[in-house]
């Protein structure tokens, strides 16, 4: 290192950049070479002696590499049959590893391909299309699609459902398409999110093909689904799993509740409803209810039918303990996620196809899903409680 330093008489960063950049090519290079050599079957160096072989070494192309040094030219060997396909890069390739990878996560993080674009010319001093990003980040459609198509667990304790809905043009107009996304709690007591599916804005219908397609992939059995309030729910859930029970998420509830009380109410209003769905039992929660009728059900009759009418639904996580109470009484573990959608997608008010929306909600999913090491608190408490409810139901 101290020769190269004293050879070359480094002046600033730029003059070690360019050295770095000519020692990559080198390497490379050299490392081609050793490529072609190994499928003649002979080095370089025997060539004259080797003039009766069927194949032999044809000079070289230069091809200019995209990569996290900026700009290198690389002379790449080739063959005078045409069949030498070199292993370190590809045929077509011109970004070496580092660069891709750079831009997937920078697509990740919600960016624009002309952000993107400006972040790697001012990262690397790249130039690169909007269309190469658009390419690059295609790439990972195969891996969406085998992502999605994978085998399933046979039995989660907790399998959350909700959708989130994006602008996407189709037929050269743009419509309202749902993301459907089902997040489940396995046996380990980890989250995991199941599939994800763009479709037509969300229905009971829709929900319904969902649940089917996960048993299709191994989904035998569901102790408990937690959804929002959307009607159909309850039928689609017991069309696929009859056995599955439901917990209608209380803080979607509570919104749809109070969405049309007086403001001068409100305060009056939620602290008479806490002292239903906070109350230790069902009876007391039951006998609250019936108080809280009797106060307003002349002023908010549709806020109290509701809970009434839905209240077999409402009233499932009472009949668990407290520390699974935590997890089921809403959807809060999978509103994470959609928060975590929103922020990466807060910056496209439209999406230009269905596969634009889902890779980046798969990239999305990949980074949290990263972030999802440790299990649910006092999981081993939790399995021993489900494993004795279960016996008592069988």
């Amino acid at each position: 290192m101290k020769d190269l330093v004293n050879e070359q008489k480094f002046t600033s960063t730029q003059d070690i950049m360019e050295c770095m950049k000519g020692m990559f090519a080198d390497v490379l290079e050299q490392t081609l070479q050793a490529e072609m050599d190994q499928h003649l079957g002979y080095d370089h160096s025997e060539r004259t002696s080797c003039e009766g072989k069927k194949n032999y070494c044809n000079g070289t192309v230069k091809r200019t590499m995209k990569t996290q040094l900026g700009e290198v030219d690389v002379n790449v060997p080739r063959d005078r049959n045409g069949e030498f396909e070199p292993q370190i890069i590809g045929k077509y390739q011109r970004n070496a590893d580092g660069i891709e990878e750079r831009i997937l996560s920078l697509y990740a993080t919600g960016m624009s391909t002309r952000d993107i674009k400006d972040q790697i010319k001012g990262l690397y001093d790249v130039e690169i299309s909007e269309g190469l990003v658009s390419k690059i980040s295609e790439r990972i459609l195969p891996e969406v699609t085998e992502w999605q198509n994978r085998p399933l667990e046979a039995f989660y304790p907790f399998i959350f459902m909700d959708a989130i809905h994006y602008k996407i043009r189709e037929d050269h107009q743009v419509v309202t398409k749902a993301a459907y996304v089902v997040l489940g709690i396995n046996n380990e007591g980890m989250k995991e999110v199941l599939g994800l599916w763009v479709g037509a804005s969300e229905s009971a219908k829709y929900w319904m093909g969902v649940l089917n397609e996960l048993k299709s992939r191994g989904v035998k059995e569901v102790s408990l689904f937690c959804v929002d309030g959307l009607t159909g729910f309850r039928e689609a859930i017991g069309a696929v799993y009859p056995k599955a029970r439901i917990q209608r998420c209380i803080i979607h509830q509570i919104r749809n509740s109070t969405r049309f009380v007086s403001y001068k109410h409100i305060k009056e209003f939620m602290k008479d409803l806490k002292s239903v769905y906070q109350a230790n039992t069902e009876e007391q929660a039951l006998n609250q209810l019936a108080i809280f009728k009797d106060k307003w059900s002349k002023q908010y009759p549709t806020a109290v039918r509701s809970w009434e009418e839905n209240w077999d639904i409402l009233s499932t996580y009472f009949d668990y303990p407290v520390e699974i109470r935590k997890i089921i009484y809403t959807t809060n573990a999978i509103e994470g996620l959609n928060r975590q959608f929103r922020k990466v997608t807060k910056t496209k008010t439209v999406f230009p196809n269905d596969d634009s929306l889902r890779k980046m909600l798969y990239l999305a999913i990949q980074n949290l899903s990263n972030k999802w090491t440790q299990r649910c608190r006092n999981w081993d408490l939790i399995q021993n409680q489900l494993s004795i409810m279960d016996a008592v139901d069988a």
